[in-house]
């Protein structure tokens, strides 16, 4: 190609220029005297006086191009002076951060070399360039908000992994993260930033000063009398900690807050900056000059109205424009200085974008008029300079500069090939585009203007001692309502002004999703869904890989704006064919999960892998759905899996060997989120490791090849997605219990999909993190109503305290004004009604899923196990995290939806077709967290029977081989409330101190089930299998949980009792109450068995009642010894209070016996008191002085050695008496005089037996069995335990074949 203003005019476009006389007659060009005047219009001088008509050279489009080259060539003699090296500054002119030599630590560094993210605990690197002299200024465009030290350092400073920029002699920095300014020393300074900010660097070297300023507003002289001199030259430098990053403007583009007197360090293109300025201002003009060729003369045209009419003098002038415009577009600086500037001052005159046709006009020009590769280039320059402004933008009231820069965006996405360009190309694949749908949250209120917006603050001061807002709301005060009153309108306010915003959002992805504009190629939206699942295939396949990960609060923004724009398009579609289901009604059919027609990546299915899915079922799906796996492909699958195995490992193994000041090219696959906020591949790894790491095994070639699975849609048609003429697309392999009905658009489904996935993958986590600021508001508004009674209670002669109570409660009302508004923004922007309406929206598609998935049968297994995680998270969230602004009950069909999700809990907690273990453990906690509260407890009672019964049964199944505990919780849930003193929410001794959360399920007031307590006694009385495995299983975990707690608190005791200091391991404390709180529910079921099937241990006519109630004897007075022995163990380890060992007390262990025992011994009938009464004394381990323990009766022995310490008291049922009723406690003295009596009786009656009549296992029994074949002997307990898991006898280890009464002769 020709250079750019030389030899003929068209090169580019080979346009044919005809002669004078041809062009009036064949091309419509008008006559030479009318074309002479537009072009000296058109193409003014610079000082825009125009000379008289007749000093004026005749212009034509022959000599036009001389013309041109004249006008632009004006003012060079002034350009030449620029461009001279400008004096004070060393390094090369095109600044870039230093990626050879000067950096410590593990960074990565953008394409650009303008983008950082810090990969080691404190890396640093400085630019290329230093200066010595002058006035100099750079700015850093900060895209975390974390540990980062900006400034200036010299050559001679000499950082590491602990000391930065800012820690040495020389070295100059202000830290925004912690508020203070540092050389050498520290002190406070500035204001703290946030991610989107722009921290401006200046040196003044005349005068010796560092000064900084945040978006483009001065935090004042930082440092003064800075060295100067010879050899002292000052480098832009930052250090930062892991993960943060930062993007750095050293004049690249142009400065966006530029300080007057003060240069960037790298010079701007003066000369090209002169050339575009004219030439634009030439478009202007071709722009506002029309031609009335009727009359012959120029006219003024309005220029939103201007169009290109095909009018061949108009096209020519514009060509000739073109010819010098485009290369200097392709420009970084020159399209954000120059064309986005236009472009934007085109918007500002209001009105909405449809208003303003000139931009697509423009862009039309730009694809007619310019080569491919620059029209390329200049888009892609306009989106990132778009994007970068959008989110470097300061928050300002109106939210003014946002909505401008969404404006144009929406502009460019309008015209049609630019969109597909772009979405094709840029948006996802160079840009960052996700960021155009997120609003940032302002740190700093002030500057956001929030106190304008919502002048008056106000927040809830209504406490229970938990720290629990009260549920009993107290008469408001005239005054706090006219405040709240005030607070709610200035939200309102605010949420206006975000709606705006948000609505701009969703009309760009209404514009990407659009499938109508199909002309030159596939529409819009398959463009979009290839892109999108890619994007989903990197967040969940690199979860360890930050830099590549989108940041969790742009998702949220993310996928609400996406929701409201595939509702539209949903909703759009059943307008136009009314068969298909609304959104309400929406939901993935189960095909989508198994005809492989959407890639689902390597994310685990619930039956396990979907290659093993895919040999295990192939005939299911055959018969079921008519799809056929072709057994070649599973064993490529096979095969391709291994291959990809090998080569990840080596690959991660290649990864781990940096080499030494060594740029790596493609690193990462993608661009990086937290560096360059919008562009650049984060794909250089520096290192200052060991240099014998230089020589990696495989050239550094190969590292550019990142194994990436490559999607199938890479290939998909709309035909493939849409499907036609017989073909149903997405929605091949329809299985019988599916409805053959019309659903939406195919392709809307899988946006769908996307959506869940999204939400699984880091929505959830980050709605949970946003509630931390309404923590802090509630923890702040205690704190100053407590601060307010103090000063009410303070005795005024003491003036020193009342005077700091007053400098308390001012900063805390000032800290409480500050988070009220910033709680506003959250509230709006994540927490408000028509998000909670999205997130319930989302969870009813995620029920109606797994509902129409179940109902396939083993086909199920092929479901992907984030829809089961999203039905209950999204659950939790709506409960949890969007109250109490606003509540789940006035959802629309909040009990229906709440009644079906319990169902899916109840029915697959215990579903074989699950394989997953983390699954079926989430499954099983939010049954138990389900159980805990009223409202939930009662949608799983408004389940249906068989559902309710099933549920119990399997709830039942014996506790070995499977996670027990959570099925344990579930149960004493059920039971809490009815048991004896069971009526707590917190254990008496904690009631003083505040619980660290509330609403913690397990601090919930009790809400018995007695329905299903009542199916629970049903099933163990008419299964006779069920509960002998049920007990026993019981029994021994019991045995194992208390021996363990009891082993634990021997080691903590020897622990505390040693002379010199030493700590006990905080995780051995956490496992001991574990096992002490699993030992008290254990004992709480047993309770709950007892109460409700009494049979079960008392009718002896089951065969293994006797054995259960010895079993249940042995474990109850173990239990009551350890724990109620004088100055024992336990009671040693309680009098130390440790902290992780709070819940460890007398109280909950001995009700929980004490409850087993009265149901055994005093509600029951005579037979079964008497049976239980000879089991419970015939146990060795039995006491009486335990059960005297209960109701405080000490020993003689033991009163008579406490007597001195006359303080310390005793452990006595009577003193709970908030707890534990009159009736209860009068059940326990009658136990007490029964047992009194009984043990008195048997101990007169017993006869002394010889050790040769006792069993030879336990010691304790007499003889009472003798075993067939081998008459071996021991008690029926010791054997009847012994056959349960064993048939060998105890001796000889010959098999039993039966068991016989053994009476001793009465000869002997």
């Amino acid at each position: 190609m020709t250079s750019r203003g030389a030899g003929t005019a068209f090169s580019r476009k080979n346009y044919r220029l005809s002669t004078e006389p041809e062009k009036s007659k064949v091309t419509g060009i008008v006559n030479s005297r009318l074309l002479n005047d537009y072009l000296h219009r058109v193409f003014a001088s610079a000082d825009g006086n125009q000379p008289a008509a007749a000093y004026r050279k005749h212009l034509t489009f022959q000599n036009l191009q001389e013309h041109l080259d004249r006008l632009l060539a004006e003012e060079n003699g002034s350009e030449d002076s620029r461009d001279q090296v400008a004096e004070g500054r060393l390094g090369p002119s095109a600044v870039v951060l230093d990626h050879t030599s000067g950096f410590e630590g593990l960074l990565l560094v953008d394409d650009d070399l303008l983008g950082v993210i810090g990969h080691s605990n404190f890396g640093s690197i400085r630019a290329t360039t230093c200066v010595y002299k002058g006035k100099w200024i750079y700015e850093v465009l900060i895209s975390s908000q974390g540990l980062m030290q900006i400034g200036w350092c010299t050559l001679n400073c000499r950082f590491n992994q602990e000391e930065g920029v800012g820690d040495t002699p020389d070295s100059y920095a202000y830290d925004g993260n912690r508020v203070r300014k540092w050389n050498v020393t520290t002190t406070n300074y500035g204001k703290s930033w946030a991610a989107g900010d722009i921290v401006s660097c200046l040196i003044d070297l005349d005068e010796g000063t560092i000064a900084f300023c945040l978006n483009g507003i001065s935090l004042g002289t930082a440092f003064d009398n800075i060295t100067r001199g010879a050899g002292m030259a000052y480098f832009p430098a930052i250090s930062l900690s892991f993960k943060e990053s930062v993007a750095f403007n050293f004049g690249s583009r142009p400065l966006r807050y530029p300080v007057e007197g003060y240069r960037p360090l790298q010079d701007p293109p003066v000369a090209d900056l002169v050339k575009a300025r004219k030439l634009l201002g030439y478009l202007k003009n071709v722009i506002h000059i029309g031609i009335d060729v009727t009359e012959g003369k120029l006219v003024e045209k309005d220029m939103s109205m201007w169009q290109l009419q095909g009018e061949p003098t108009v096209l020519i002038t514009l060509a000739h424009i073109f010819n010098y415009f485009s290369p200097l577009m392709c420009k970084v600086y020159l399209v954000e200085d120059v064309l986005m500037t236009f472009l934007l001052s085109i918007l500002e005159r209001g009105g909405s974008v449809e208003a303003h046709p000139l931009i697509q006009q423009l862009l039309d020009l730009m694809w007619l008029l310019m080569e491919e590769y620059e029209v390329h280039e200049c888009l892609k320059q306009l989106l990132m300079s778009l994007l970068r402004a959008y989110r470097f933008s300061p928050i300002i009231p109106d939210l003014g500069l946002q909505i401008h820069y969404l404006r144009l965006t929406i502009a460019v996405l309008k015209h049609e090939k630019s969109r597909k360009y772009l979405l094709s190309n840029v948006l996802f694949d160079v840009l960052r585009s996700v960021v155009f749908f997120y609003i940032k949250s302002p740190l700093r209120v002030e500057e956001a203007g929030l106190q304008e917006l919502i002048p008056t603050t106000w927040w809830p001061n209504r406490f229970t001692k938990e720290g629990k807002e009260s549920k009993e709301v107290k008469e408001e005060s005239a005054e706090e309502r006219l405040r709240r009153r005030a607070y709610e309108r200035g939200c309102q306010r605010l949420k206006k002004r975000i709606e705006v915003v948000e609505g701009l959002q969703v009309h760009i992805l209404k514009l990407l999703l659009n499938n109508k504009d199909r002309g030159g190629g596939e529409a819009s939206r398959y463009i979009f869904l290839n892109k999108f699942r890619k994007f989903l295939q990197e967040n969940a396949s690199n979860r360890g890989n930050l830099t590549v990960l989108c940041p969790p609060e742009y998702m949220v923004c993310f996928l609400h704006r996406l929701i409201a724009a595939l509702r539209f398009f949903w909703d759009g579609h059943k307008a136009k064919s009314p068969a298909a289901l609304n959104s309400e009604e929406a939901y993935i059919p189960p095909q989508l999960f198994y005809n492989g027609k959407v890639d689902y990546f390597d994310l685990q299915r619930l039956g396990g892998l979907l290659s093993h899915l895919k040999k295990t079922l192939k005939d299911d799906l055959a018969a079921k759905a008519n799809v056929l796996i072709d057994p070649a492909e599973l064993q490529a699958v096979t095969m391709d899996d291994l291959d990809e195995d090998e080569e990840s490992a080596t690959s991660t193994a290649q990864s781990q060997r940096p080499s030494a000041a060594l740029a790596i090219g493609g690193a990462l696959a993608r661009p990086g989120w937290l560096s360059s906020p919008t562009l650049g591949r984060a794909n250089r790894f520096l290192s200052t490791a060991a240099v014998s790491l230089m020589n990696p095994r495989r050239p550094l070639g190969n590292l550019e090849k990142i194994k990436v699975r490559t999607l199938s849609v890479e290939q998909r048609t709309e035909e493939d997605i849409e499907g036609s003429h017989g073909n149903e697309g997405l929605l091949l392999g329809r299985p019988p219990e599916e409805p053959d009905q019309p659903i939406t658009e195919n392709s809307l489904l899988e946006v769908l999909d996307g959506i869940v996935m999204m939400y699984n993958l880091s929505v959830h986590q980050q709605l949970g993190k946003m509630v931390g600021v309404s923590d802090d508001v509630n923890e702040y508004a205690m704190a100053l109503k407590d601060t307010e009674e103090k000063i009410s209670r303070c005795p005024k002669r003491r003036r020193d305290i009342h005077e700091e109570l007053l400098k308390s409660q001012k900063v805390f009302s000032e800290k409480l004004n500050h988070l009220s508004r910033r709680l506003a923004w959250i509230n709006v922007t994540i927490y408000s009604k028509e998000k909670m309406q999205d997130i319930y929206w989302l969870l009813r598609v995620c029920i109606r899923t797994i509902e129409h998935g179940d109902r396939t049968g083993s086909l199920f297994a092929f479901m992907p196990e984030f829809y089961l995680s999203v039905a209950m998270n999204s659950y939790s969230a709506l409960k949890n995290y969007f109250s109490p602004v606003n509540s789940m009950e006035e959802l629309p069909g909040y009990e229906e939806t709440l009644m079906r999700l319990a169902a899916i809990l109840a029915k697959h907690f215990a579903d074989s077709r699950i394989v997953g273990t983390d699954i079926r453990d989430s499954l099983m906690q939010a049954l138990a967290s389900y159980v805990c509260y009223p409202h939930s407890l009662h949608a799983v009672e408004r389940i249906p029977e068989e559902q309710r019964i099933s549920m119990m049964k399997n709830l039942l199944a014996p506790y070995e081989q499977r996670p027990w505990a959570q099925t344990n919780w579930i149960l004493v849930r059920l039971w809490r409330g009815c048991g004896f003193g069971y009526r707590y929410t917190r254990l008496p001794h904690l009631l003083k101190t505040k619980p660290e959360d509330a609403s913690l399920p397990s601090l919930q007031k009790p809400c018995p089930s007695t329905l299903l307590q009542q199916h629970m006694a049903a099933l163990l009385r008419s299964d006779r299998d069920l509960a002998p495995s049920f007990l026993n299983s019981v029994l021994n975990q019991l045995n194992w949980a208390f021996s363990e707690f009891i082993g634990m608190i021997q080691e903590i005791q020897q622990a505390a009792e040693r002379l010199e200091r030493n700590f006990v391991d905080s995780r051995q404390l956490k496992v001991c109450a574990t096992c002490f709180d699993l030992s008290v529910s254990l004992l709480r079921v047993l309770e709950m068995t007892v109460t409700l099937a009494p049979e079960i241990f008392l009718d002896w006519n089951r065969p293994s009642s006797e054995l259960l109630l010895r079993r249940l004897a042995q474990l109850l007075n173990q239990v009551l010894n350890r724990v109620t022995a004088e100055r024992n163990l336990f009671d040693r380890v309680v009098n130390l209070r440790l902290p992780g060992l709070e819940s460890v007390d007398h109280y909950p262990i001995l009700v929980a016996v004490t409850g087993i025992l009265v149901r055994l011994l005093v509600d029951t009938d005579v037979q079964g008191a008497e049976r239980a009464t000879a089991v419970l004394l015939a146990d060795p381990c039995f006491q009486l002085r335990s059960i005297q323990y209960l109701l405080g009766h000490a020993e003689p022995s033991a009163l008579a050695a406490a007597a001195p310490a006359a303080d310390k008291r005793h452990f006595s049922l009577h003193t709970y008496t908030e707890y534990i009723s009159a009736e209860e406690l009068a059940k326990v003295d009658k136990m007490l005089s029964h047992l009194s009596e009984e043990s008195k009786q048997a101990a007169a009656t017993t006869l002394p037996t010889s050790e040769e009549d006792l069993c030879p296992i336990c010691y304790a029994h007499p003889i009472s069995a003798i075993f067939r074949p081998c008459s071996h002997k021991s008690c029926k307990a010791c054997i009847n335990q012994h056959l349960m898991n064993n048939k060998d006898c105890f001796f000889c280890k010959a098999t039993i074949t039966g068991v016989d009464d053994f009476a001793k002769p009465a000869s002997s």
